[in-house]
């Protein structure tokens, strides 16, 4: 596979006549100063990466990979896309944080866009995805109480079995992942764990104290799980009937990652509300937004939620970059028409290796031959031949690369896993 060139030194260090030599500390060297001073809450894969532009990016030495992960979906449109890198720079020279004491110039068309291209009435912007989720719980909760009617201090939640909303204290109370929850309770009470994708079981676990059903409509972190065909659907009609808020994650599996801006458009579903992260922030700046109906939002008044960074100025801007992006339409079809070259791919390598896999979009969980290694084993290869993603559960990893990639690119990665699937490593 043929990488382009990412150039050494910036051309900025040029004209300024600045050196950019390699680091002082290799790779080897620079993961070995990270033990005895970051908190051990991750397991990256032994690479450090010093640049990246597009679908690549390069280590400290100088090697070169093909990003097939995108930051878990926050690289949707690649490592520094011009068009966000300049409304990033535009905004730095002007403005980047006023905190919501005031207003901002930004705002008020960040929102606006966003509304328009999620087809809901009002933003509540935030930072993490994390931020997101904990947002929409409040608000639904809010609404539960002062518009359903339920009882103080009563409002449930229905979520799904191996879901994955983020880590804060709360949101580990309803996850079923013991690694996540192990040695961080009490426990958020409030939540009903239901399994994923099975429609008599949600109906049976909402009542009169139901106030949302949360849920992401495709299952990243899981292992990319597809629901059936009409389980959305089926969801939207029971939330109706009940008068219970639809809320879709959609922070992995929205703006374009399935082919679609949103992964409910798949079934021509639209929640009450829709959460949003990762590629909002373009991969520059940390952007969250809770989007819904203004019924549901305006429950909400001064001083019962607040984030001094959400929505700020460079977030805006940013996020409105991206608003734009998408609203071209280019990006849902990229993921579409190279979503069948994955497809086609990976139906290629069923029985070299891959006992199966899942996708939508340029989105997919493969599963890998227990036989052949871990995940993370089989990461670990593909790293050495030039190729990033990244394992989940058991023997299964997940191709979720930025949706600027090319054919040729994409078809390269498929190549590269098929070597290292065959052992011709």
């Amino acid at each position: 596979m043929t990488a382009p060139v990412v150039p050494a030194r910036s051309p900025e260090a040029v004209a300024a006549g600045v050196s950019e030599a390699a680091p002082a500390r290799s790779s080897a060297e620079l993961i070995r100063a990270e033990e005895p001073v970051l908190a051990h809450n991750y397991h990256p894969l032994p690479v450090v990466v010093a640049r990246a532009e597009g679908t690549w990016v390069e280590d400290v030495e100088g090697r070169r990979y093909l990003d097939m992960l995108a930051g878990y979906s926050a690289l949707n449109f690649g490592h520094r896309h011009p068009l966000l890198i300049e409304a990033a720079h535009r905004q730095l020279d002007r403005l980047t944080l006023t905190s919501r004491a005031f207003h901002h110039d930004r705002l008020a068309g960040f929102a606006e866009r966003l509304a328009e291209l999620t087809g809901l009435d009002m933003v509540l912007p935030m930072n993490t995805g994390a931020e997101a989720v904990e947002s929409g719980i409040k608000v639904a909760r809010k609404w539960a109480y002062e518009v359903k009617g339920v009882p103080a201090d009563r409002a449930t939640i229905v979520v799904a079995a191996e879901n994955f909303h983020g880590r804060t204290t709360t949101i580990v109370s309803f996850s079923t992942d013991e690694t996540a929850r192990t040695g961080f309770g009490p426990f958020t009470p409030g939540f009903r764990i239901v399994p994923y994708n099975d429609l008599a079981a949600l109906e049976a676990a909402v009542d009169e104290t139901t106030a949302a059903v949360l849920i992401e409509p495709v299952q990243g972190e899981a292992g990319v799980i597809i629901p059936d065909d009409g389980y959305l659907a089926g969801v939207r009609e029971l939330t109706r009937r009940t008068n219970t808020l639809f809320i879709a994650d959609e922070i992995q599996s929205g703006l374009g990652r399935t082919g679609r801006t949103l992964a409910v458009e798949h079934e021509g579903v639209v929640p009450d509300v829709v959460l949003l992260g990762k590629a909002l922030g373009g991969g520059i700046v940390p952007v969250s937004a809770v989007v819904g109906r203004r019924e549901v939002l305006s429950v909400l008044r001064p001083g019962e939620h607040g984030s001094t960074f959400g929505g700020n100025p460079l977030a805006a801007a940013v996020g409105t970059a991206v608003v734009e992006l998408l609203a071209t339409g280019e990006f849902q079809r990229r993921a579409t028409e190279l979503g069948t070259v994955l497809r086609d791919g990976l139906t290629g390598l069923v029985g070299k290796g891959v006992v199966g896999f899942r996708s939508r979009g340029l989105w997919a969980g493969v599963d890998i031959d227990p036989a052949l290694g871990t995940g993370r084993e089989v990461s670990e290869r593909l790293m050495r031949e030039g190729v990033l993603v990244k394992d989940t559960h058991g023997s299964t990893v997940r191709l979720a690369p930025p949706l600027t990639i090319t054919g040729e690119e994409l078809g390269a990665a498929l190549a590269a896993l098929e070597r290292v699937l065959t052992r011709r490593v």
